[in-house]
């Protein structure tokens, strides 16, 4: 066996395409899928209800097309899902199906996008076959309004979201629906900052402007990470927003996505208890993070961070920093959570103790604290 033989396949990049009931997902993917971008793509489709219709739609059906049929993917996610994808590397493996580059999963339109985000983190096999390259989400220009009033499902979707989509901005051809629009794209600004706004009508929504949105550039061979963490444009959109009124009532208004950064190193212990009590105490609130860790123990090999809610991929270090900025940079979207609160906690463990706070070390040492955070 050659040693390139021997070496592990490069991890495959899966996009999650998904959007409330009637946004137009399939209709995109149907689009996207007749793209020389889109070659090789394997894709799973989701399906409400005991038969599944929609996959008749998606041109692209063959052996590399896997409908999930059982539920909604938020609730059998874990099983569903997990076979469907490893019934497609056991097809890939075998010789059965030509292989495939890229891996397209569409959500039913009621699903929370945070399960799904868990076992492409955590599973021990398919986290070495997987990597996510990021979540696209449709959203409806006529309706997209009233779903995010009345549905919180939309309303995460969008958060999380790595690109937006907007579809049937063609149908607006009233002053009050031009309203509504501008509206619509103020809200999908404070909700995902750090998301690009495509509009499908005017053929934005390309695979070259959809795909490729993980941490690696995959034409230059190196991480981008300026463009995967997008932390200028949330910290211009938070310095943009501040001394604005929150409803807490309003299912985005509770929706904050800000950035957390400092230049000074930070030890390998004092992220990890600082991540340890964020996800202890806010994990269900806390949407999605993304970071880089100037880390004291090896500052020249930035430590790469994602996590979804309570559940962190498992953290890799990068041959060198990519680029000049070497600060630490933590992008968090938090659900009900102010975000002085993290600020003030990261503070405490970076050693900047305030009046009447505690600092590092007493979390560290406090006999009371979880046994995982004591030293």
């Amino acid at each position: 066996m050659s040693e390139e033989t021997r070496l592990p396949p490069e991890p495959i990049p899966v996009t999650l395409l998904t959007g409330f009931l009637g946004a137009g997902k399939t209709t995109l993917l149907n689009q996207l899928l007749q793209q020389p971008g889109l070659a090789d793509t394997a894709v799973l489709i989701n399906e409400f209800g005991e038969i599944g219709l929609d996959h008749l739609l998606v041109q692209h059906f063959d052996d590399s097309t896997v409908l999930l049929a059982s539920g909604c993917l938020c609730c059998t996610v874990r099983g569903d899902l997990v076979e469907g994808l490893e019934q497609l590397l056991r097809r890939m493996d075998n010789g059965a199906i030509p292989p495939f580059r890229r891996v397209v999963i569409e959500t039913t339109g009621l699903a929370d996008p945070a399960p799904i985000l868990h076992v492409l983190m955590m599973h021990p096999y398919l986290v070495l076959r997987f990597r996510l390259d990021g979540v696209v989400t449709v959203v409806d220009a006529v309706n997209g309004n009233a779903t995010l009033d009345e549905h919180p499902e939309s309303v995460r979707q969008a958060a999380i979201s790595d690109r937006i989509v907007l579809t049937k901005t063609d149908l607006v051809d009233t002053p009050e629906r031009r309203a509504a629009l501008d509206a619509l794209l103020a809200r999908l600004k404070r909700l995902a900052p750090g998301a690009p706004v495509l509009d499908a009508a005017r053929g934005e929504a390309t695979p070259e402007a959809l795909l490729d949105a993980g941490l690696y550039d995959p034409s230059a061979k190196i991480p981008d990470v300026s463009r995967w963490l997008a932390d200028e444009a949330i910290a211009a959109a938070e310095a943009e927003s501040r001394g604005h009124a929150h409803d807490p009532n309003r299912h985005d208004e509770r929706i904050r996505a800000f950035t957390v950064a400092t230049d000074a190193p930070v030890s390998a212990a004092a992220i990890d208890m600082f991540l340890e009590l964020v996800r202890g105490t806010h994990g269900a609130k806390l949407l999605r993070l993304k970071g880089i860790v100037k880390l004291a123990e090896d500052p020249e090999h930035p430590l790469v961070l994602h996590g979804v809610q309570h559940v962190l991929h498992p953290p890799s270090q990068l041959p060198a920093w990519p680029d000049e900025d070497r600060r630490t940079r933590l992008v968090m979207i938090v659900r009900d959570v102010e975000p002085a609160v993290i600020r003030r906690l990261f503070d405490a463990f970076m050693g900047l103790p305030m009046p009447d706070q505690p600092d590092g070390r007493v979390l560290a040492d406090n006999p009371l604290a979880p046994a995982t955070m004591r030293r």
